[in-house]
């Protein structure tokens, strides 16, 4: 079983990104994160659905006449 807690490099490793990227993406709020102490932590879950989120904003996208871009 995953660890339901993720820390910002374990999330940077899960989205093939830099750290910087994540801390970026929290502290915006483009990303579901909150802070303890100080340091941003994730659900997991809450990644797994921010990832869905994504896949079908572009999936969305694409159905939307991308190719007129």
């Amino acid at each position: 079983m995953t660890d339901p807690i993720l820390t910002l490099p374990e999330v940077a490793v899960l989205l093939k990104v830099a750290e910087k990227t994540v801390y970026t993406m929290a502290r915006s709020g483009q990303i579901p994160a909150f802070k303890v102490r100080g340091q941003w932590r994730f659900k997991n879950d809450d990644i797994d659905r921010w990832i869905d989120e994504q896949k079908a904003s572009v999936k969305s996208y694409l159905g939307k006449g991308a190719a007129d871009v």
